[in-house]
């Protein structure tokens, strides 16, 4: 509704009241009410006027701004209609250059089937007098060729296969020893062999007495429930504990560290710490294993995760074996990925692979079979158990899994400083092995390879048949056997070559 509208029917109602109050008063006030009542008629029309003045006022600026925006509006449309005609200007001059560009094409399509036919017409001319003069059709020549290039392929081919073969197995064992090499480089941890002694330091010498006790009965009492030797010598403010089991020598390194922190060292208080001790190395033992999941990024099974704890107090030619099984994993998972194969059971299987180590004092058999059979009642993957069980072949190996657990065993403890032999010994190792094979007639010269597993002798083709090569590597195996001493096995490979060059002018 209009305001002039609302305004007009406010004045009615206005009047309207004024109306019914005049006839509601009463009659002998008539004429003091005849002057209200002319009052308010002045008043009521003076209303009257104002509104209607005032709803005049708001039709003419409703009526003016409905005309701006009206003019606006004509305007964007001029606008828009200015753009369009524009637009179609600039895509009929587009068509009209297309149309030009299509005709161009098409007459030089119709130039290019013209010389095609020609050209197809002088080669059959070419071919006709080659023919005449030749004396010898098509078909003919053809075959003739062919025979020719057979025969001249057959014997440049066979050089060929010959040579691709070989530069074939060349670059596998190039490939291979990349590899290999990568795998090394990218995992390098700094490692300290482990010991079968551990020191104690004591606050002060009289700390000696009190281990021993009246009589002897408190170190009888430690060795008795540790099942570790406990050596009081005269090394000063020192005492020794020696044990080749590592978990009974760190509960005893443990108890007896508390014991002195304590003080007071009797039976009574040794038996209490010792049983501490094993309650507290059994929980680190845990934490050990899910320390060891969690950081390769493997979901164990928890018993899983306690017994590869366990290994981390294993040793094996002074190399802890919870680093080596971690040092395993992480190189299995780069070859894994080198080679494109499943880098996830490579990294399970590597890190699982001596976990019957743990238990091996337990249960008969090698630990390669019992790490297997432990991985498969935990629930492993079955060619994951098959990886563990053949990573010292006392299962077949079946696959590339199989393959890169073996290798990346062997990687991790035949590398320098791995096991317990410095450096130093290491390198007299390889000079002893190589100086031994040079000691035999008609070798020439011999080269100590994959961290001296394996050996390669080069023999004087002039000086040793291929029976004497056969003879001379049976004869520095059984010389290695007496002579050396080394971990594992170690392969002689002879190599007698033979070769013949002529030079075609």
């Amino acid at each position: 509704m209009s305001p002039v509208l609302n305004y007009l029917g406010l004045a009615l109602s206005l009047i309207a009241a004024i109306g019914i109050g005049l006839l509601i008063g009463s009659v002998p006030r008539r004429r003091r009410e005849g002057e209200i009542l002319r009052a308010a008629q002045d008043e009521a029309e003076q209303a009257k006027k104002e509104l209607l003045l005032e709803a005049r006022q708001q039709a003419q600026e409703l009526r003016d701004e409905a005309e701006e925006r009206a003019k606006r509006r004509e305007e964007d449309v001029a606008r828009a209609e200015e753009r369009v005609a524009k637009r179609e200007e600039r895509l009929g001059t587009r068509a009209t250059y297309l149309e030009k560009i299509e005709d161009s094409l098409r007459a030089d399509e119709e130039e290019l089937v013209k010389l095609k036919d020609e050209g197809s017409k002088l080669l059959e001319q070419g071919k006709h007098q080659l023919e005449q003069v030749a004396g010898w059709t098509q078909d003919q020549a053809r075959e003739h060729l062919l025979k020719v290039v057979e025969n001249d392929s057959q014997r440049y081919f066979s050089r060929k296969v010959e040579d691709i073969e070989r530069r074939a197995r060349e670059e596998a064992e190039e490939r291979a020893a990349h590899i290999v090499a990568t795998a090394v480089q990218r995992y390098a941890s700094e490692y300290v062999e482990e010991s079968t002694v551990s020191s104690v330091p004591l606050p002060s010498e009289e700390f000696k007495g009190r281990i021993i006790g009246r009589e002897g009965r408190n170190i009888k009492t430690f060795e008795a429930l540790t099942g570790v030797e406990l050596l009081v010598d005269d090394t000063p403010e020192m005492v020794v504990l020696s044990c080749f089991h590592p978990l009974r020598r760190e509960v005893a390194r443990m108890a007896l560290a508390r014991l002195i922190e304590d003080g007071r060292i009797h039976p009574a208080q040794i038996e209490e710490k010792v049983q501490r001790a094993k309650a507290r190395l059994a929980e680190r033992v845990k934490e050990e294993g899910r320390k060891a999941a969690f950081d390769l990024g493997i979901d164990l099974h928890p018993e899983l995760a306690a017994l590869l704890g366990r290994l981390h107090y294993r040793t094996s030619y002074g190399q802890n074996q919870l680093v080596h099984s971690i040092e395993v994993s992480v190189i299995a998972k780069i070859l894994a990925e080198e080679l494109g194969v499943n880098s996830k059971k490579a990294k399970r299987a590597g890190l699982l692979h001596d976990i019957g180590k743990a238990v091996d004092h337990e249960v008969d058999g090698p630990h390669a079979v019992i790490s297997a059979d432990l991985a498969r009642r935990y629930g492993e993957a079955k060619d994951v158990v098959q990886a563990i069980a053949a990573h010292h072949e006392d299962v077949e190996p079946s696959g590339i899994l199989d393959i890169l657990i073996q290798a990346a065993d062997t990687l991790s403890a035949a590398r320098p400083g791995a096991r317990q032999e410095t450096y130093e010994r290491y390198v007299q190792r390889l000079h002893d092995l190589e100086e031994l094979c040079r000691s035999f007639p008609a070798v020439q010269e011999a080269y100590a390879i994959q961290a001296g597993r394996e050996v390669r002798v080069m023999v004087q083709p002039d000086r040793a048949s291929d029976d004497a090569a056969a003879k001379i590597a049976y004869d520095i195996a059984r010389a290695i056997e007496q002579e050396l001493s080394y971990p594992g096995e170690i392969k002689v490979n002879v190599i007698r070559q033979t070769q013949f060059s002529e030079s075609a002018k």
